[in-house]
């Protein structure tokens, strides 16, 4: 009996061995495995989702590399307000809308 369902990346690399060479998580996998079940329009949602998410990430790398010294000085500008009783603990329903 053959496998069913849609083939995972594994089964579509030319590596059967599973080694991607670009660090291809086993979790990742299975989110693009579990992906590749939606209809075509969920899986182009899912992608720009992920897309956006990576193209914020290598913003922020940018924007701190650029300033390397940004970030140590948000770090000490929170710890002063920290410090002078400036903050509150964080409160999951205060702070965030659900």
């Amino acid at each position: 009996m053959g496998r069913r369902g849609p083939p995972s990346l594994r089964d579509l690399h030319p590596n059967a061995s599973g080694d991607y060479g670009f660090g291809m998580t086993e979790l990742l996998e299975r989110a693009f495995t579990e992906a590749s079940k939606l209809p075509e329009k969920e899986q182009n949602a899912v992608a720009a989702l992920l897309l956006e998410e990576l193209a914020s990430e290598q913003r922020w790398e940018a924007a701190f590399a650029s300033s390397p010294d940004l970030l140590s000085e948000m770090a000490r500008a929170a710890l002063r307000e920290f410090e002078s009783g400036k903050t509150r603990p964080m409160d999951a329903d205060r702070d965030f809308t659900h």
